[in-house]
């Protein structure tokens, strides 16, 4: 263990995006990860495999060839004889458990008083984000169809109880925990539930034991001069101050979540930095460089000529239709890229690139992202589509090419055999049906629900008509490139959509450790 950095707990850790922000603080002088907690198998063995890459890196480098061994599919198994020892000890950090039941928080505790001892000298970090789908505004809606459906019965709503009850039992020094702003309107018994965490984060023993004693917190803003005390009024706060927009700082993504920080009161010496806003990074930016693919045809011959063939008949013919005046800018984009098309028949759909090499523009972002150890590029093969979505993709690819934004439901899918058929389509329910992620801007919200299809995260080359990634889709959220995601593409993209941008994670975590440094 690294005596002289700082203990960290992540709960609820999904693959890691939060913790790979701390850990990689000073090229990992600063903090270190002794447990992390996560309960879908899957987004586990993303996290323990990030866990073994940290220890290679800081306790044994010499062995860190058996990473990129796995990466590079040299080897189907993480470590070798050698870093054996550190592949068992990744798993004896990164736990499989699920916390709220009796035998998840048993194995919890007995890892937490195995890192920091019995007695904790408090000087550690907890962070995490406790699941979001009860207080989303998509999961609200979807509840909301269900006849039978109770909030105060939901036990999503709760789960951050057990992030509460480590606080009150361990006493960190700092917490940071992150969620949806849907967080900031969702309602239990007509009670906004935003103002209960605030009252039980500030006092655990409220929330445990019933009385407000003990351990205090003083809970603050990363972007405002908001902060909420035990005994505040929590209506008196303007709960929006608490909203950290991602792209205001150095992420390609327009992402809005609550992220609160914690202070243990004997550690408050004033009000906390704000984190420092950057410049505005762009989906171009973050992904133009990547190596070029197209999609592979689902439910029909496939081969680079048939591809180009059939989407660029299509193409054709929606530039045929268009007889508007109006539309002669999209019939141009649409003649070209089908020709464009047949000019880049040479690029693969689903075979693995092998050539590491793709800079942002960003100093700091690319000395953030990149790994010149790297031979391939990780998690970077495209889906498979039906021929009639590819039509809508290249289709609003050219649209947002040509007007810088992407079309919006049937009234600017206008074209004959662009409508899907969908009895709703023209109800104005599903105007971003199919959105593209345009050049010039932030994406939109990398979701998990980019594991379902690709409609939302449209690329925004008609040459390559297709979804994003999981590459892409983690260069958005600011994944490392040598973060290696397990599972099959949907999991991987699930993984993705759910987790904190890392780089974000990191520039909270420097804040973070500037307000333990005073404690001297």
């Amino acid at each position: 263990m690294k005596r002289n950095s700082i203990p960290v707990v992540d709960l609820f850790a999904g693959p890691g995006g939060l913790g790979e922000g701390f850990s990689a603080l000073n090229d990992g002088k600063s903090f270190h990860i002794v447990v992390s907690a996560e309960k879908d198998p899957i987004a586990h063995k993303t996290l323990r495999l990030r866990a073994f890459y940290r220890l290679l890196r800081s306790e044994r480098p010499d062995l860190l060839s058996d990473y990129y061994a796995y990466c590079h599919g040299i080897s189907k198994i993480e470590y070798s004889d050698a870093s054996r020892d550190l592949w068992q000890k990744a798993g004896e950090e990164a736990l499989c458990i699920e916390l709220g039941t009796e035998d998840g928080n048993a194995e919890l505790d007995k890892a937490i008083t195995s890192a920091l001892g019995s007695t904790p000298d408090n000087n550690w970090v907890l962070i995490g984000g406790p699941p979001c789908q009860a207080y989303s505004l998509v999961g609200r809606a979807r509840n909301k169809g269900k006849a039978d459906y109770k909030a105060e019965g939901d036990n999503r709503h709760f789960l951050y109880k057990e992030y509460l009850r480590i606080i009150q039992r361990y006493r960190p020094a700092l917490f940071v925990m992150e969620n949806v702003k849907g967080l900031l309107s969702a309602k239990v018994n007509d009670g906004l539930i935003f103002h209960e965490i605030l009252r039980d984060l500030a006092c655990p023993e409220r929330a445990i034991e019933g009385v407000c004693d003990g351990v205090r917190y003083k809970i603050f803003s990363m972007v405002s001069d908001q902060s909420f005390s035990a005994g505040d009024d929590p209506a008196k706060l303007d709960a929006n101050s608490f909203i950290i927009k991602a792209e205001d700082y150095g992420i390609p993504q327009a992402r809005h979540r609550v992220i609160l920080v914690g202070v243990r009161e004997d550690l408050v010496f004033g009000p906390i930095p704000n984190l420092e806003k950057q410049e505005e990074v762009s989906v171009e930016d973050a992904i133009d460089e990547l190596p070029k693919l197209r999609s592979r045809l689902s439910k029909q011959p496939d081969s680079p000529q048939l591809w180009a063939d059939n989407v660029g008949s299509l193409l054709d013919e929606f530039a045929d239709s268009a007889v508007d005046y109006a539309m002669q800018d999209i019939t141009t984009g649409l003649r070209q890229a089908a020709a464009k098309l047949q000019e880049r028949t040479d690029y693969g759909a689903n075979v693995y690139p092998k050539k590491y090499d793709a800079e942002t523009g960003s100093e700091q972002l690319d000395a953030w992202l990149i790994d010149k150890n790297l031979d391939v590029w990780l998690n970077h093969e495209s889906r498979s589509h039906r021929i009639d979505d590819l039509g809508r993709y290249a289709y609003a690819a050219v649209f947002a090419e040509q007007r810088n934004k992407s079309p919006k439901g049937h009234a600017e899918f206008l074209l004959p055999g662009l409508a899907p058929a969908h009895k709703n389509w023209e109800s104005g329910k599903f105007s971003d049906r199919f959105r593209v992620q345009t050049r010039n801007g932030p994406s939109t919200t990398i979701t998990s629900h980019i594991s379902k299809d690709g409609h939302y995260f449209i690329h925004y080359d008609p040459a390559q008509c297709r979804s994003l990634t999981v590459r892409e889709a983690a260069r958005l959220q600011t994944f490392p490139d040598n973060y290696f995601f397990q599972g099959p593409r949907t999991q991987q993209f699930h993984q993705v959509g759910n987790a904190v941008p890392p780089y974000l994670a990191l520039n909270i975590a420097n804040i973070v450790l500037s307000q333990l440094l005073l404690k001297g």
